[in-house]
């Protein structure tokens, strides 16, 4: 008889998958590094001319205009590591100084549509952003990271992947630093099991003003699970910040088992035998499930020239064949499950 897979029973301790590393594991095997051959190289650039010479610039065309071969079949196989594996690769060997903007912008988006669909990652609709200091300060009100230079605790994105590609390292510091969730989680079932039923039932976030309504107060509509159990699979949601500041702006102030609860996996990721320091080169592309691994970032000093100051492009995506979500846990902006931020009206228009 076929076993009905969203039946399938949670562990009683650690759960057993691919994604489970400690930073000693990394260090002793860099599969996860993928050097871009000159092959592959060739095969981009063809790709991106085909593109330009259509007059398509990034975010205007699909996977179909962006012809990949063999690196169409490398691609899949990082979705699927990053699905089912360890949950993150890095594509090393992009020489950005070759590129002008605009042919690098097609060549990451091409990467990112054959990869997946790109999300909206803020109210104004970008699908693909800077990260760049913009001189915010990121304790003032729905101030978010990515425009400061702050240091950014452990957390995850809105989507199924983030992808980060370096155009303009820091003048120092800045470095990003990666956790796998679920040997958090392992961790915590087996030394405060106490704390799991506060980071499975969840928590009220914070969406910063970017939710489904002009609210600027707007939390999630319900509770979403930091730790999510569904068909077989183990996924995480996190972000110390914006629980706590949620949960507050739902009425309900976290004290207590469950306010340590929730700073103990920050504290957990961010420390040894945890976190893994890796340190961006120019042109690099880091790709990361949201699911399965936790990222943060160091505080960075600037260079004070503006073409060299630092500047990342993300994406956030969601893969065409990702694993199951329970609702509640892949309703994540109060737009639905997998839905990115509310584009405004204004913004869309």
């Amino acid at each position: 008889m076929a076993t009905n897979a969203s039946a399938i029973a949670m562990p009683n301790g650690p759960v057993d998958d691919p994604s489970v590393w400690l930073a000693a594991d990394l260090e002793r095997d860099d599969r996860w590094i993928h050097h871009l051959t000159d092959g592959e190289l060739a095969e981009l650039d063809r790709a991106v001319e085909a593109v330009l010479a259509k007059g398509l610039s990034a975010q205007q065309f699909q996977r179909d205009d962006f012809p990949l071969t063999s690196l169409a079949d490398m691609i899949a196989g990082w979705a699927h590591d990053l699905d089912n594996g360890r949950g993150f690769v890095l594509v090393r060997g992009v020489d950005a100084k070759r590129y002008d903007e605009d042919a690098l912008l097609a060549l990451y988006w091409g990467i990112g549509v054959h990869l997946g669909l790109p999300v909206a990652q803020n109210a104004d609709g970008h699908l693909l952003g800077h990260v760049r200091d913009q001189g915010r300060d990121y304790q003032a009100k729905n101030v978010r990271g990515y425009t400061t230079s702050a240091q950014l605790k452990a957390h995850c994105d809105a989507a199924d992947v983030v992808g980060l590609l370096c155009r303009h390292p820091a003048k120092s510091g800045g470095e990003s630093l990666i956790a796998s969730s679920l040997a958090v989680y392992n961790h915590i079932a087996k030394e405060r099991p106490d704390y799991l039923p506060y980071l499975m039932e969840g928590f009220h976030f914070d969406l910063r003003g970017e939710g489904a309504t002009d609210n600027p107060d707007e939390t999630t509509f319900h509770k979403v699970p930091v730790f999510s159990w569904y068909e077989g699979r183990m996924s995480c949601r996190y972000n110390e910040k914006t629980i706590i500041d949620g949960m507050r702006k739902a009425g309900q102030p976290l004290e207590g088992k469950a306010l340590e609860a929730v700073k103990a996996v920050g504290e957990l990721a961010m420390s040894k035998p945890f976190r893994y320091d890796m340190v961006f080169q120019q042109g690099d592309i880091q790709l990361l499930s949201n699911h399965t691994v936790l990222h943060a970032r160091n505080a960075f000093e600037d260079w004070p020239e503006e073409e060299r100051r630092r500047d990342l492009w993300r994406l956030w995506l969601n893969l065409r064949d990702g694993r199951p979500l329970d609702r509640n846990f892949a309703d994540r902006m109060n737009t639905g499950p997998r839905g990115g931020v509310r584009v405004r009206a204004q913004a869309a228009e």
